[in-house]
């Protein structure tokens, strides 16, 4: 299981890396989709990143013209959001 902690911490030395090619927003981008496959760490991705840092990954992955990456996301962000809408369909 991956804490909130180690997500943070990945994404931090993800975003602030010099030696990658790697651009800040694939890395949300990368970590948003790879997330979605199991609860704990996507709990944690949304706790510890948010879904308005990823929309902001979205946009400049279209303004970047990197249409796959932002697909990528987009596909991400609605899947976060049928998450949230079904924990909360009972209220």
């Amino acid at each position: 299981m991956v804490s909130t902690t180690a997500v943070k911490r990945a994404l931090t030395a993800l975003a602030t890396r010099t030696d990658t090619a790697t651009r800040p927003y694939v890395a949300v981008i990368d970590e948003a989709e790879a997330a979605r496959t199991d609860l704990r760490r996507a709990a944690g991705f949304v706790d510890s990143v948010g879904l308005d840092r990823l929309s902001e990954a979205v946009a400049t992955a279209e303004r970047d013209g990197d249409e796959a990456a932002a697909e990528r996301g987009r596909a991400s962000l609605a899947a976060y959001r049928a998450f949230r809408e079904a924990a909360t369909d009972g209220e």
